[in-house]
């Protein structure tokens, strides 16, 4: 949002209006953050950036098994207010296949971590140096252009937090801190889980941390967004081999399992309570948790104003009017 420069926009009376700093500014302010409950908009114009290292990016995908969990998420922890600005990781844990037939079926879980430094590859070795320095017993460390990050990154893993003719639920929280111990306890609950409900081992817990000095940089109140400080995100997702049909019992022992690790991680994230990124919020949050309480009265002024009617109400739905 913040690259946003302008938008057409359809407001709910039917009209369309241009949107910017200099136009309807109020409502560009709301649009980057809760843009859904506004209007829809029907062309935008964005800042575009330059490519860094000429789009090569390294890419370095490396797999843990449970015995070095604690040390992963040892490393993970310690790049908390440090993470260098052109440094992304995410973190899976994920069902260990491996693991399963090594050790007569039983199932287990294991670190996929994706780690992408986008800059020359002797600079992002040595910013992963802490993390190479585990010796993980798989690793592929490749160079990659930066259009072919997303379907490479992981081994392809976006395929397999995005499975088609699959229902999947998720859980989120945003993330001020990254404590090993959370993590720790995250992944030893999930093992567990893999050995009560086979039939749910698509199940994952994704943590994404991402460097925030350019969100940081811009003012809270430039924008309806409302977590400029988070340090990333946790998601659990349940997938069954049933599809999550409703009666499943490890559907509803995966959700069961989903709600404790969120409530966990809300309560060590950092944050006095449970608070996620609007597009990736449950619908179970409270407005707060997802908006932020301080942007919620001039969120509602602008719901008011702009679609008293409530026509965009189907997607994370503001109020007319907010008291806290």
């Amino acid at each position: 949002a913040d690259a946003l420069v302008s938008a057409r926009l359809v407001t709910a009376e039917g009209r369309i209006i241009h949107v910017s700093r200099r136009q309807n500014a109020d409502l560009f302010w709301g649009l980057r953050g809760a843009g859904a409950n506004l209007g829809v908009v029907v062309s935008a114009t964005y800042q575009a950036h330059k490519l860094v290292n000429q789009g090569q990016i390294l890419n370095a995908d490396l797999i843990f098994p449970a015995n070095q969990s604690k040390e992963y998420f040892d490393v993970l922890q310690s790049f908390v207010g440090k993470m260098p600005a052109k440094l992304a990781v995410v973190s899976l844990i994920v069902f260990d296949p491996v693991a399963q037939a090594a050790n007569n079926g039983t199932l287990k879980a294991q670190i996929v971590a994706n780690w992408v430094y986008i800059g020359p590859r002797e600079e992002g070795l040595r910013v992963m140096a802490p993390v190479l320095a585990l010796n993980p017993p798989v690793s592929n460390i490749q160079v990659v252009p930066w259009n072919k990050l997303v379907p490479t990154a992981a081994g392809g893993a976006n395929a397999l937090l995005c499975p088609k003719n699959s229902s999947h639920n998720t859980w989120w929280a945003n993330l001020r801190s990254l404590p090993s111990s959370t993590f720790q306890a995250s992944f030893d609950e999930l093992n567990n889980f893999y050995k009560q409900y086979p039939e749910a081992r698509g199940t994952t817990i994704n943590a994404e941390t991402f460097p925030n000095q350019a969100m940081a940089a811009v003012p809270d109140d430039d924008s309806a967004y409302p977590w400029r400080d988070a340090q990333g995100h946790i998601q659990i997702g349940v997938i069954t081999e049933s599809g999550n049909a409703a009666g499943d019992p490890a559907a509803e022992a995966g959700n069961s399992l989903a709600r404790r690790l969120r409530d966990r991680w809300a309560a060590t994230s950092g944050y006095p309570e449970l608070s996620v990124y609007v597009n990736y919020a449950r619908g179970d949050e409270k407005l707060r948790q997802r908006y932020g309480s301080r942007k919620l009265p001039r969120l509602a002024a602008l719901k008011k104003k702009w679609d008293p009617r409530n026509v965009f109400a189907y997607n994370n739905a503001l109020p007319m009017e907010y008291r806290g």
